[in-house]
């Protein structure tokens, strides 16, 4: 069985001071080889890995609080804590440390955080402990003066706080505080005032503890009525007693429960209220008070959540029709509060917290109340959905997904929530922005999960485009029915503006769903009417709901703009702006602009054939007169197919072949048996494609040699050639595998002539090679030379005289002329 006395969970203040929640499991003390001393380790109760490896050092100060907490400092801004289940495995581990440390367990630090001055070190000998003058009325003033000169000392503060704690001394102010209130002894009440501020910087949970208890904490908040910088005294005791008032919705029988909450709202109005914004100074000073509130918080919504007869009456009075508005409203605050409260807990804790209310019905409930009248319960149950959407959005797609079997489309929670949405009565819509991003972090699919048997994306997204997204835009498509909005008022527009955002988003992260409903519903038509609104806006959301649409260059998209004429609303709202330099003039400048530069042909056609004579005036830009060129280039090279097969080539042809062409072209000479060669004709085996670079420079100095040569008699044979090599701008040589077919057709007389149009390797043989390229090919090794079109005409001709100088000296035989030529 597990010991329970030893499980902790681990924590660490982050740069927020804040706790994080690093994980729970087993501690344990002993001998650490690697840290050469006795150290703290934590295993996690999941996988047994090591969640916490501390040498317990001797001149750390670890402090003990609450019973459960041991709370120390590794380094500069790094806090840990352990929190224990039981008290006894907090002693435990106590004890290891005080042993360690040569300390009395008794005592809850074990020593001070920061090095004392030698001053400081002097006064440690010759005064062990810190003397508090007598509880006494005429004695306030000098311990409101001690209190005050320890603070700036960690040394003293520490000493005062030992001496505050073992004299019993806080319950004695507070006698005499009820004295000086008595009296009305403002002097007395102003210096009491002072002491207990002081305390509290003190930063101690021991003390804390005694001052937050049931019987002296509406005496401290006394004390703390009376600053002496403010004129009258303030009020905090009667605010907490008459006007705070504790709603108990469901009855909390647990008595350490209902303490727990009363000290914790307490707590946390001293800390906001009643308490003085602390300087930079005093700060960190305060930081063991969060920490206690923190804990606090935690322990409660533990405490409420293994309760299971409070939560399932809470859901069972929740939803309950008999239940009357006043009631339900109390239990929905109080929902909200709960999990307002879960939003301290860890990530693992909180996974429970909400898999705890998913199991009890939270969302079947969120639905009934969501459909009620009254706008305050609405609106916090809209923030506790927000909560779940927030914490786990699959959760809620699963189960609108199983109640749209049973209902119909007008009660699903979806639709109550878009319903919300578009009925927000706030002038400024605050609750419809909040819904509607809860909306899109339901759709965005990059929180989907995929699993093996089911793809969540596929399944919600035909679910919300069948019976959610008609509600959606149901506002949009009524009020575009004619060619201006029909109700242009602010608060619409600013609802079309919302929708409009939404279905943007939709546009850009969904596929097929978004495409087959503006195509079939016209969305983007009726979302133009909006560029005619007054409100500038709400034109710009439907200029960037279509430019998303162009910017997806969706072919689909384009054709249905263009048969729908859908740039003429555009157009028009821009000839309408006139000459004002504006976002509008910009914002339909830039879609244009994006149609020319990314040379969308299909829309640039569309728009220069319809629209040119409204567009060709406009030269403040070039952004028109750049699409109108573009068309021009189009129309051209629809004209002459050759010449944009030219360009093309010229593109492509710029770089080396490809190395995996080259490849293929190698394996398949390699495959090509030897009774189809010719005679004569050497087999290169497999393993030279293995050459060095100095096997692989031989074949291209003897290549060179033949090419010497074949260019002398393509001079022969130039007028016979309607195209030579020389006079085509991509000329390119290059060594490749013939094919099998090439090297076993016989040798013709037209093969001994490399530039006769019916040899299989001059350019007037179509299916051997394209028109404006010649191959040369040989077995070799593979390697591509391109001669590129942009070189100059004098290196040309010094090549040639280079060529036709040396093709002198070495001749080729003509059997070798004919082997160029296939």
């Amino acid at each position: 069985m597990t010991d329970t006395r030893r499980r902790v969970k681990v924590y660490t203040l982050n740069e927020d001071r804040q706790w994080d929640d690093r994980g729970t499991g087993h501690v344990s003390s002993g001998y650490v080889e690697r840290l050469k001393g006795t150290s703290l380790l934590v295993r996690a109760e999941s996988d047994g890995s090591l969640l916490l490896e501390s040498k317990i050092n001797p001149n750390t100060a670890y402090q003990k609080q609450q019973d459960t907490l041991i709370v120390w400092s590794e380094a500069e801004n790094y806090d840990l804590a352990l929190s224990f289940q039981e008290k006894a495995g907090c002693d435990e581990i106590w004890e290891k440390i005080c042993q360690v440390q040569g300390k009395d367990p008794s005592v809850d630090i074990t020593q001070d955080v920061v090095d004392e001055s030698e001053e400081e070190r002097f006064d440690d000998m010759s005064s062990p402990g810190l003397e508090l003058p007598p509880c006494e009325l005429n004695r306030l003033e000098d311990l409101a003066e001690l209190v005050a000169s320890s603070l700036p000392s960690p040394l003293r503060r520490e000493k005062l706080a030992l001496a505050v704690e073992n004299e019993g001394y806080i319950r004695k102010l507070l006698e005499l505080f009820r004295v000086c209130e008595d009296l009305e002894n403002r002097e007395g009440l102003h210096h009491l005032y002072e002491i207990i501020k002081g305390i509290f910087l003190l930063n101690r949970t021991a003390l804390f503890e005694v001052m937050f208890s049931e019987e002296c904490i509406m005496d401290i908040i006394g004390c703390l009525e009376f600053d002496p910088a403010l004129p009258q005294p303030r009020r905090h005791r009667e605010f907490l007693t008459k006007t705070a008032r504790f709603k108990e919705v469901i009855p909390i029988l647990d008595p350490e429960l209902r303490q727990k909450i009363h000290q914790t709202y307490r707590v946390q109005y001293i800390q906001d209220m009643v308490l003085p914004t602390p300087s930079v100074f005093e700060e960190n000073m305060l930081s063991t008070l969060h920490s206690f509130i923190f804990f606090n918080k935690v322990e409660i919504v533990g405490m409420l959540q293994d309760d299971e007869k409070f939560l399932t009456d809470l859901f069972a009075q929740l939803t309950d029709e008999a239940t009357d508005d006043d009631k339900r409203h109390e239990l929905v605050n109080f929902l909200k509060e709960f999990c307002a409260f879960s939003q301290t807990l860890q990530p693992q804790n909180r996974d429970a917290f909400f898999k705890t209310l998913s199991n009890m019905g939270i969302l079947p409930a969120l639905e009934v109340i969501l459909g009620m009248d009254d706008v305050q319960v609405r609106g916090a149950a809209t923030d506790i959905f927000s909560y779940l959407v927030e914490y786990n959005p699959s959760m809620v797609r699963e189960f609108v997904m199983q109640e749209s079997q049973q209902n119909d489309d007008d009660i699903l929670l979806i639709n109550l929530i878009i319903e919300h949405m578009i009925c927000d009565t706030d002038p400024e819509l605050g609750g419809a922005v909040q819904l509607m991003g809860l909306l899109r972090t339901l759709v965005d699919p990059e929180n989907m999960l995929a699993t093996a048997n089911k793809t969540e994306k596929t399944e919600f997204l035909s679910f919300f485009y069948k019976h959610c997204m008609h509600v959606l835009s149901a506002p949009l498509l009524a009020n575009t029915t004619e060619e201006k909005p029909s109700k242009d008022d602010f608060q619409t527009s600013q609802l079309l503006a919302l929708i409009l955002e939404l279905l943007t988003f939709c546009v850009e992260h969904h596929t097929y769903h978004i495409k087959n409903y503006i195509i079939n519903k016209d969305i983007l038509r009726r979302v133009l009417v909006l560029t005619a609104s007054q409100h500038a806006f709400l034109a710009l959301c439907a200029l960037r709901f279509m430019r998303r649409i162009i910017g997806l260059k969706d072919e689909f998209y384009n054709r249905y703009i263009m048969r729908n004429f859908l740039f003429e609303p555009v157009i028009k709202a821009f000839l309408n702006n006139g000459s004002r330099y504006n976002l509008m003039n910009s914002a339909i400048i830039e879609m244009f602009e994006y149609v020319r530069v990314e040379d969308v042909k299909s829309l640039t056609a569309h728009i220069v054939e319809n629209y040119w004579k409204a567009l060709e005036d406009v030269d403040y830009v070039q952004t028109f007169k750049g699409l109108k060129l573009r068309y021009e280039q189009q129309r051209e090279r629809q004209d002459n197919p050759k010449l944009d097969s030219m360009r093309s080539i010229l593109r492509n042809h710029r770089f080396r072949r490809d190395a995996r062409t080259l490849e293929d072209e190698e394996e398949m000479w390699f495959n090509t048996d030897e009774d189809d060669l010719e005679d004569g004709e050497a087999v290169v085996p497999p393993s030279d494609k293995m050459k060095s670079e100095e096997d692989l420079m031989e074949p291209i100095s003897k290549f060179m040699e033949r090419k010497k040569l074949k260019d002398t008699d393509d001079k022969e044979v130039l007028g016979k050639s309607s195209l030579s090599g020389r006079q085509n701008p991509s000329f390119k040589l290059s060594f490749s595998g013939s094919t099998k077919t090439s090297l076993s057709s016989p040798p013709s007389s037209a093969s001994l002539n490399p530039g006769s149009p019916g040899s299989p390797g001059s350019p007037g043989s179509g299916a051997r090679s394209s028109p404006s390229t010649t191959t040369v090919t040989t077995k070799g090794g593979l390697v591509g030379l391109v001669d590129y079109p942009d070189d100059d005409d004098e290196e040309e001709e010094e090549e040639e005289e280079e060529e036709d100088g040396e093709s002198k000296e070495d001749p080729l035989p003509p059997s070798k002329k004919s082997k160029l030529s296939s």
